[in-house]
């Protein structure tokens, strides 16, 4: 896709593909995504350091979003790799 963000333009490619779309990398994308709920299943990995300051992926004031765990792994380095879904019902 090119061109600046569309919500609309992303639902109708969803819906036109079989199978996923990934996206890595880009926090301000994946912001709009979740505002727009376009995001089905996130993938976080978290690294076992704690640096005090950073973008946050969830920015202050974002509406509250409960999304249900659906997979956890562990890696020998300390990373955990969280796998959530939206919630249903």
């Amino acid at each position: 896709m090119l061109g600046g963000y569309d919500a609309d333009a992303i639902r109708k490619f969803k819906e036109s593909v079989d199978g996923g779309i990934y996206i890595s990398g880009s926090g301000t994308l994946v912001r709009a995504l979740i505002a727009d709920g376009l995001v089905d299943e996130l993938h976080l990995f978290v690294y076992p350091v704690a640096l005090g300051t950073g973008a946050r992926l969830f920015p202050e004031g974002a509406p509250r979003t409960t999304p249900a765990l659906a997979g956890c792994q562990g890696f020998d380095n300390g990373v955990a790799h969280l796998t959530y879904t939206r919630p249903t019902g």
